[in-house]
């Protein structure tokens, strides 16, 4: 059995699963797809459709992000089957009441935790353990020609990622050339 865990900006879901463990390991079931159906219900959405699924490994202070796509807007469901990442979702949803919102959590092989971060948002990670494999469906295809990237410091979303005194973050050059500027006219698409 999965349990719902709400967030501060409604959309975006935890989800813990059930664990049965003993001397010898443990299991987990990570996905059903008429269990998640029931557990979106219970909120009022409408469980997503996945189309893909990712696994990225990184680094320890390597941050990703923060990447979304203007058209094919993926919907994310994140799980961390080694070390531990500070996971970001930001609401670019127009109109929306919480848009300019960010929510972190730490997600780990430990906590075995899982986010569910909705299409129309910006996501990204800081990677806290030496190494973290990150495995991630999504309900859209990738689309590289459509991917745009905001500042992982944007000063107007003022995330708190829990960044050591005095370490500086490893970024890709692309991450390193993004835009600070959430208000921009790319973000808000």
């Amino acid at each position: 059995m999965m349990k719902l865990i709400p967030t501060s900006i409604p959309d975006v879901l935890l989800f813990e699963p059930q664990v049965f463990g003993d001397a010898r390991g443990f299991f987990m079931e990570t996905f059903r797809q008429s269990e998640f159906e029931a557990l979106f219900a219970e909120v009022g959405m409408v469980c997503p459709s996945f189309v893909q699924e990712n696994m990225s490994r990184s680094a320890k202070n390597v941050l990703r992000g923060l990447h979304y796509q203007t058209l094919q807007p993926q919907g994310k469901l994140i799980r961390v089957t080694a070390g531990s990442i500070f996971d970001v979702a930001v609401d670019l949803r127009k109109g929306s009441k919480t848009y300019g919102q960010w929510f972190g959590q730490t997600l780990s092989a430990e906590n075995r935790l899982q986010l569910y971060i909705p299409p129309g948002f910006a996501h990204g990670f800081l990677t806290l353990s030496d190494h973290a494999d990150i495995i991630y469906k999504c309900t859209d295809y990738y689309a590289p020609e459509h991917e745009r990237t905001i500042a992982w410091n944007d000063p107007q979303l003022n995330i708190q990622w829990p960044i050591g005194e005095g370490v500086k973050p490893i970024l890709s050059e692309k991450d390193g050339k993004a835009e600070k500027v959430l208000g921009s006219r790319e973000s808000r698409s």
